[in-house]
């Protein structure tokens, strides 16, 4: 299992709480083991995963799930280019 490069604590990225933990792959479907391998992934609260109504999983075009999408690149491309980011996952969230 990669290291998150967005956390480093083992608590919801969301509001911190360390019960109900889920971890969270920012790149789904065909990037899912992408996002494994590179540490594109957060733990979330499952109300901020797949249970509440806004949540990553209920909510794909969501302001979280843009958010965290945004986040993981600009944190990637701190020490790697925007076109090894787009070579990656297959195109730009900035």
């Amino acid at each position: 299992m990669s290291k998150s490069i967005l956390q480093d604590n083992k608590e919801c990225f969301v509001c911190g709480t360390t019960q109900g933990l889920q971890k969270h792959h920012i790149y789904s479907g065909s990037n899912r083991q992408i996002s494994e391998d590179n540490g594109f992934w957060v733990y979330l609260h499952h109300s901020y995963h797949t249970t509440g109504k806004e949540s990553v999983h209920a909510d794909k075009e969501g302001k979280l799930n843009k958010q965290l999408k945004v986040l993981c690149q600009q944190k990637y491309e701190e020490t790697n280019s925007r076109e090894s980011f787009i070579e990656l996952i297959g195109k730009s969230y900035i």
